[in-house]
């Protein structure tokens, strides 16, 4: 392998389950790209100073997933608002000066989700409602807000963790206790899965959808199965629905556009490519 060749990596602990040198690899042979995307498995014990002296690994960039996130970030020279915000990183490239930069891209992945597949989403900018209080729930109230809705409501079964994303993000979040939802789902114009019920393996997520208007857009980040039950509920009593595979796409565009120089598509060969590798039926 040429030494001036362009590498990239996923970096965790354990990374053996990524799909995403699928993706990258995908769009390096589309673009006719001499590059590299591989799996780079870093224990926990070895992390920080992976990322402190992430010149000497030999890669112009990485993804990182959990649970390097916030360790990645704190070893960046510049990060971006998002990761800023969140404390986490989960894009890493080196600039022309060698310095390590670092950014977010979960919410843009999920945006990018929703107007490839929902075109027009986000226009009355109204009501969201948010289920869970983890990592990918922060991402998710980051981008409405990004988006500009009016109210965005957090519940989880922990109450405390919800409320301290809402303290985080300011008045337009509203944390709620989950004996609240049925009220809650009659006036939102959005509904979000951020948590992992409903993930095969998983337990179910057992809500009651008739107060939610039929309108209102719901989403699962869960995509195995492909088709949550939650998805099969809401599209079954007429509401408009998006899975969760094209967040994982679209949060990985950011990090190939630094790495290659080429902005790259989420295309439906992308998508089915996936889907194939997860054994789940489109």
């Amino acid at each position: 392998m040429s030494a001036d060749l362009k590498k990239a990596a996923v970096t965790g602990y354990p990374v053996a389950q990524s799909r995403s040198p699928l993706v990258h690899g995908y769009w390096l042979k589309k673009h006719g790209i001499e590059g590299d995307y591989s799996k780079l498995e870093v224990s926990p014990d070895t992390a920080e100073n992976f990322f402190r002296h992430f010149g000497a690994s030999g890669l112009v960039g990485a993804n990182v997933t959990v649970p390097h996130k916030e360790i990645a970030a704190a070893a960046c020279d510049q990060l971006d608002d998002a990761a800023k915000t969140m404390g986490a990183a989960n894009t890493l490239w080196l600039d022309n000066a060698g310095k390590l930069c670092g950014a977010n891209t979960d919410g843009l992945g999920f945006l990018g989700n929703l107007d490839q597949l929902a075109p027009g989403w986000d226009k009355s900018s109204g009501k969201a409602l948010v289920l869970g209080a983890g990592g990918a729930a922060r991402a998710v109230v980051w981008a409405l807000l990004s988006r500009n809705f009016t109210a965005v409501y957090i519940i989880n079964r922990t109450y405390e963790k919800a409320q301290k994303i809402a303290d985080e993000f300011g008045s337009k979040t509203i944390a709620s206790e989950w004996d609240n939802l049925g009220k809650l789902l009659g006036e939102v114009d959005l509904l979000v899965n951020t948590t992992s019920l409903g993930m095969t393996g998983k337990s179910p997520l057992q809500i009651d959808l008739s107060p939610l208007s039929k309108s209102a857009l719901v989403t699962d980040i869960v995509y195995v199965p492909l088709q949550t039950d939650l998805l099969k509920q809401a599209a079954a009593r007429g509401n408009p629905t998006v899975d969760g595979l094209g967040m994982l796409l679209h949060q990985a565009v950011p990090g190939f556009e630094k790495w290659f120089g080429v902005r790259p598509e989420v295309d439906d060969e992308l998508r089915n490519l996936i889907l194939k590798d997860l054994g789940v039926d489109a």
